[in-house]
């Protein structure tokens, strides 16, 4: 058995006030008029609430990021920097670029990295390759670093070198990631 429980005279206010100008789908059960309609103060809240949000300041935009660069590592100490350039570190997983066109690598080096971010992997190894010719630098060599600095990939990298030879040398990149913040 369950009880009802009798709406209030704030809440009968309010019905009133949804149900103005609603027409009756049977006319021979018309809503009661108990209630008197609603007191211009009853709007009051709501139009302080209205002008309360329109004056909070909005909030300060994030500062930009600095670009990163191979050899520039803003935030990370000095001692896993020194590990990072020197191929120290674990290698958490490797992505191989190599015979991708540009687009198709720009999405799977996006997917590796978020991939990896949300795993809580820390570095990972990004193949590129060298290049085809000769002393002209390969163009996904040259377009890798301009990607890990764009959006959505800036704000999860901590700092990026170029491999040592055992892992690809200067066709390779290390990548460190930024520790993964829940909550």
């Amino acid at each position: 058995m369950s009880r009802s429980r009798k709406p209030t005279a704030d809440e009968k206010r309010l019905w009133r006030a949804v149900m103005q100008g609603v027409t009756p789908l049977r006319p021979d059960n018309p809503v009661p008029e108990d209630v008197p309609p609603p007191a211009a103060p009853a709007d009051e809240p709501a139009r302080r609430l209205k002008e309360a949000i329109k004056a909070a300041p909005l909030p300060a935009p994030k500062p930009p990021l600095p670009p990163l660069a191979p050899g520039k590592t803003p935030g990370l100490d000095r001692r896993s920097a020194d590990r990072l350039r020197r191929g120290r570190m674990d290698i958490d997983g490797r992505l191989d670029l190599h015979g991708m066109s540009q687009a198709v690598a720009h999405d799977a080096l996006t997917g590796f990295v978020l991939a990896s971010h949300r795993m809580g992997r820390r570095a990972v190894l990004v193949i590129t390759g060298k290049g085809l010719y000769g002393e002209r630098s390969g163009v996904l060599k040259s377009a890798v670093p301009r990607w890990l600095n764009d959006a959505p990939l800036r704000d999860k990298i901590l700092a990026f070198q170029p491999a040592q030879p055992k892992d690809g040398g200067s066709g390779a990149l290390y990548v460190l990631l930024k520790r993964r913040r829940d909550g």
